[in-house]
């Protein structure tokens, strides 16, 4: 089992600066404020939004928290792109309520703020979205492992590995797509954890990370240890979920299914350690929100969403190596041709 996650050590706070080449607009400025700088999917969408601001002539800052959930990082690093005079800030929100009134204030002084990755919460605390339709990611892979297990789903046990205890949007939404897609109804579609399908172990958090992975799994299996399915947050979880299966024997009895799309992950996928992973393409969300923070500084005007959603959808593709009739899916060859990280 490769690892999911760099190796990489930051601070609280991670800080990289672009210069912007000086014949372009050089008092054009964005901010990029991720939730970790370590996850494979946000060096891959710092990598994208750097190429693009040096592409355009912008002048790009980038900040992280240590680990997912870092809110107070990510507020630190708001007001500081207010002082800075930014044009737009775009974020991966770790707490999609509670940072909303920060970024109302930086609305409020002038900025575009664009939500990557995790809509806020409302959605429209953003000017726009850029993102992965969640809910479909979670559909896919729900689909996948109710029809690969047939009959057999009916008895399922299924574990939840999420993200943090602030439930944040990306986290319900991929809870709920899989849900849906897997036949157990989600109750308050806003809420994780109020579900009453016997079939479901439980929940417990990962941080985003392989060590949560592993842990969370290694909890519920000491709840129930017939589980034989995981659902979890992303790849790197993942990770750590499928290293605490093969310490008991297990590894080959369970589908765990996620979302990301990275290299790691679809590699985990064509070994089998991965049943199937929705693929996302971050490179592109974070390329187009500089394209939009340059359009808006030059013209006034603002992204618009993808007809009949209430975001822009950035797309999302099912990799497994054992396809379903019922959901077009691509291979592992061919994500690989399309990875990242």
């Amino acid at each position: 089992m490769k690892k999911s996650v760099l190796s990489l050590s930051f601070g609280a706070l991670a800080l990289g600066v672009v210069f912007a080449a000086p014949a372009q607009a050089a008092d054009v400025s964005a901010c990029l404020i991720t939730k970790t700088d370590t996850n494979p999917f946000f060096v891959k969408m710092k990598e994208g939004a750097t190429a693009k601001a040096k592409e355009l002539g912008v002048t790009l800052k980038s900040y992280a928290g240590k680990i997912d959930g870092d809110s107070e990082s990510q507020v630190a690093a708001i007001e500081t792109c207010i002082a800075d005079g930014a044009k737009g800030i775009l974020i991966t929100a770790s707490d999609t309520k509670g940072i909303v009134p920060n970024l109302k204030k930086a609305r409020d002084a002038g900025l575009l703020v664009i939500a990557l990755d995790t809509p806020l919460e409302p959605i429209d605390a953003a000017d726009m979205t850029f993102a992965t339709d969640n809910l479909l990611a979670g559909k896919l892979i729900g689909q996948w492992a109710k029809d690969t297990l047939g009959d057999k789903a009916k008895d399922a046990k299924v574990a939840f590995l999420d993200l943090t205890p602030s439930q944040p949007s990306v986290d319900i939404l991929r809870d709920q797509g899989f849900m849906i897609g897997f036949g157990i109804d989600p109750k308050d579609p806003n809420k994780i954890g109020d579900e009453d399908d016997a079939r479901i172990v439980g929940h417990d958090i990962t941080n985003g990370n392989e060590e949560g992975g592993r842990t969370a799994m290694e909890n519920l299996l000491q709840k129930d240890p017939t589980i034989n399915v995981v659902h979890t947050i992303n790849e790197p979880a993942a990770a750590g979920a499928y290293e605490a299966l093969k310490s008991v024997g297990r590894e080959k009895d369970v589908l765990i299914v996620s979302v990301d799309g990275g290299c790691p992950g679809v590699k985990n996928v064509a070994d089998g350690a991965i049943g199937a992973t929705s693929q996302q393409y971050p490179l592109q969300m974070a390329a187009l929100g500089i394209e939009a923070i340059k359009k808006f500084a030059d013209t006034g005007e603002k992204p618009k969403p993808t007809d009949g959603k209430n975001f822009f959808d950035t797309g999302v593709t099912l990799v497994t190596d054992k396809p379903v009739p019922s959901i077009k899916s691509i291979d592992t060859k061919e994500g690989l041709g399309k990875c990242w990280g």
